[in-house]
């Protein structure tokens, strides 16, 4: 008898000589050759965990065996092939076009496995020859219709909803073929570099332009702030300066009338106060570390010509008081009648 193989597997069946009769011949045990080596027809056969064995019966499709130790008979059923279970993922990268004329490339990764049941795993084995290049098929016509629809920034912002489109239209069209879409993602878009460039300098100019902003805002702030520290410090000193005047005035008031009550003339008296006013601030320049250098005519004499000055001016300031007094009050009396 001839040898029967799977489709594109291992050696299946090989019998050179009649099986012998007996426990070990029925069980499948090693045959003896002339060689002396040993060959056996298979009863048994395992399938690992997460796979489905396809098993044929003269070419046709009897079951789907699943994970264990399983029997076919011997002669006539073989293993056709096995379909694995486990989630596979497929990366696939596509260029279009965007509503604002930008080329991008669209990154997919589109998760697939074949269906638990034993409908989907005969499905998946015999009416799909390439799964992937069907996935692709259907991932790339969802991305060419949804993509040339919106702007460059509008697909950034929607990448999850056509990814879920993509997932939506795998899972329709690939439930026919026995397979099931787990996850569909866009996992980037991806244009120009030129482009690229272009929209960071857009992103940099607009953020320069709110710092600039935000900068002037500090600057008024400050300023605003400043102008209010600096009116705060001259009414406290205008404060200040109105309180040592008033002290000052208080105390010459009270000097004043020391001097009046021993019989001195207020004038001499005010005289007096103005040359010590002078000499004390002669002092306080001397006495300063840091004071520039004044000049000033002073002398012996000059004193006392400062003194007949002062004296001088408080006379001149009676004298035009007491004329301005006499005005007044002869513009004040009515014309005299004649009789």
């Amino acid at each position: 008898m001839g040898c029967v193989r799977d489709r594109g597997a291992a050696l299946d069946l090989v019998v050179p000589h009649p099986p012998e009769t007996g426990l070990h011949g029925f069980m499948g045990g090693e045959t003896p050759t002339p060689e002396g080596g040993s060959q056996m027809p298979l009863f048994f056969f395992t399938v690992e965990q997460q796979q489905r064995a396809i098993v044929e019966r003269f070419g046709k499709f009897v079951r789907v065996a699943g994970p264990g130790l399983q029997t076919k008979t011997p002669f006539v059923e073989r293993v056709a092939g096995r379909m694995s279970l486990q989630v596979e993922q497929l990366n696939a990268e596509i260029e279009t076009k965007t509503k604002d004329n930008v080329f991008v490339h669209v990154k997919l990764a589109v998760q697939y496995m074949v269906g638990s049941s034993d409908q989907q795993v005969q499905d998946a084995y015999y009416k799909l020859e390439d799964p992937e290049v069907q996935i692709q098929s259907y991932a790339f016509d969802v991305v060419r219709s949804h993509i040339p629809s919106m702007d460059l920034d509008e697909a950034y912002a929607d990448a999850d909803t056509i990814a879920m489109h993509i997932q939506e239209t795998l899972h329709r069209q690939m439930a026919d073929y026995g397979y099931e879409i787990v996850k569909a993602l866009v996992t980037n878009i991806e244009p120009d570099q030129r482009v690229k460039d272009a929209m960071n300098n857009i992103n940099a100019s607009q953020r320069n332009q709110i710092a600039a902003a935000a900068q002037g805002d500090a600057h008024k702030t400050l300023a605003v702030k400043k102008a209010e520290g600096e009116r705060e410090t001259m009414r406290l000193q205008g404060e200040g300066v109105a309180a040592e005047r008033k002290a000052i005035a208080e105390g010459l008031h009270e000097s004043l009338e020391i001097i009046a009550q021993h019989g001195l003339d207020l004038r001499e008296a005010m005289a007096l106060v103005a040359l010590t006013q002078y000499t004390d601030m002669i002092r306080a320049l001397g006495d300063g570390a840091k004071t520039n250098t004044i000049l000033l005519p002073h002398s012996p004499s000059a004193v006392g010509d400062l003194m007949g000055q002062i004296r001088d001016g408080i006379l001149v300031g009676d004298l035009a008081s007491d004329t301005s007094t006499r005005a007044g009050n002869n513009t004040a009396l009515p014309p005299a009648r004649r009789p």
